[in-house]
């Protein structure tokens, strides 16, 4: 049964309530069934048998049901399935029965349009001016790179980006301080960054403890636009890693970070991954990184799990605490020719590092790649729609469908802890 908290404060005609409530009254979502799917296997699974360090993390949400206190980051990291924002983003959706009453922000974003790239469909990117991109799959790169694997920079003094956080829906993640991840490339101060908002202009005051830029908004809004001042005519260029909708709202924030074909080396490479990780201080990661290693014709375990070993330790650094999910690739053909694909042997390989991975950090796996079907399995996917014709990828349709079914998972895990 619900509880009710009343706040009242008379002086400020401020009103506040605030429901109580318990893991028991959390409930899957609805998931169609496929003869091919392997239900039984929807869960979290513990393979080294210490549930400690996960369930530290899911203690935190008993502290917000219960208290309504606490903000609980999730970061969930990969490559092309997680920069399309349908899995991550139903994942999302799906923790607000979580979140109840208290509407979080939308988590990290990355204007994808400007670097020529797919843009999550739930925020929408406009921009003008001139740019120019990189990311941590370009083998010769000539920027720094940061948490998101992806930048956008510019020196045109009409540049701006315009960011509307799902402006086709009528639910919208608002926000009312904005976090800028970016610099000036060469560390002056002759580029101010400001927003547009309303009539006014809005300087980003540089917070020394991040090296990032804040913003304060008068008051909540879903959209922003930004521009960048030069103080001379000298051309400077400025670098954007980043935005970070924020407001102090407690809850659950879901940040998804991806870049297609990103492997676990790719973000190894982000020479500022570590510092901007520290920006969103995760709880929990989930790890989706794997399905463009394994497409390697001589793919290693060994060396998918020391790479892993890195950038778990760069994760351990930011915060010891933080607890794990691997998420297993899933089931993935190879293009032999232009007709022609093979299934990938390298999806069984990859499966046994992640449950080896996950039983040394004590973490868990979501074994996407079995409960799939396993080994061939993708091409019944793509029968039924869920999955593209290149057998890697799956379809609106496939993404919301592994989408609730972790969510599922998620909550069975939290509901049978003590």
């Amino acid at each position: 049964m619900k509880k009710y908290i009343f706040i009242f404060l008379i002086a400020g005609i401020s009103f506040q309530v605030f429901a109580q409530r318990s893991k028991a009254d959390l409930g899957e979502v609805y998931v169609p069934s496929y003869p091919f799917i392997r239900e039984d296997l929807n869960k979290i699974q513990l393979p080294g048998g210490d549930s400690t360090r996960l369930n530290r993390f899911f203690h935190k949400i008993d502290t917000f049901l219960i208290k309504g206190e606490g903000r609980i980051n999730i970061l969930h990291i990969g490559g092309s399935h997680v920069q399309a924002d349908m899995f991550s983003h139903q994942v999302r959706q799906n923790l607000d029965a979580i979140n109840g009453e208290f509407q979080t922000p939308r988590g990290y974003i990355f204007p994808y349009t400007i670097a020529k790239t797919n843009n999550p469909t739930n925020y929408k990117v406009t921009y003008s001016g001139t740019w120019g991109g990189e990311r941590n799959v370009k083998k010769n790169r000539e920027k720094p790179l940061g948490v998101g694997g992806i930048t956008v920079f510019t020196d045109d003094p009409d540049a701006q980006i315009h960011v509307a956080l799902n402006p086709d829906s009528v639910f919208r993640w608002d926000f009312d301080r904005l976090r800028l991840m970016g610099y000036v490339e060469d560390g002056s101060c002759m580029v101010t960054p400001v927003l547009y908002w309303n009539n006014d202009t809005i300087e980003g005051l540089l917070d020394i403890r991040t090296d990032t830029y804040v913003f304060e908004i008068p008051e909540p809004d879903y959209s922003f636009s930004m521009g960048f001042i030069h103080h001379d005519t000298e051309p400077h260029t400025f670098v954007v890693n980043g935005f970070i909708p924020e407001k102090d709202t407690p809850g659950i924030v879901y940040h998804s970070i991806g870049v297609n074909g990103a492997s676990v080396p790719s973000f190894l490479g982000c020479e500022d991954f570590e510092k901007e990780l520290a920006v969103i201080n995760p709880d929990l990661i989930i790890f989706g990184i794997g399905i463009n290693d394994a497409t390697a014709k001589n793919f290693s375990k060994e060396e998918f799990k020391m790479n892993y070993d890195y950038l778990i330790g760069i994760m351990e650094r930011v915060n010891p605490d933080c607890a794990f999910i691997f998420i297993t690739n899933n089931d993935s053909f190879k293009r032999i020719s232009r007709r022609k694909y093979l299934v990938n042997p390298n999806g069984v390989i990859a499966r046994k590092a992640f449950f080896e991975l996950a039983k040394e950090y004590d973490g868990g796996v979501w074994d996407l790649f079995s409960l799939m079907g396993g080994l061939n399995s993708m091409r019944k996917w793509q029968n039924e729609k869920l999955a593209q014709v290149d057998k890697i990828h799956f379809t609106r349709a496939g993404y919301t469908l592994i989408g609730d079914m972790m969510y599922n998972a998620l909550i069975n895990y939290y509901k049978q802890i003590e």
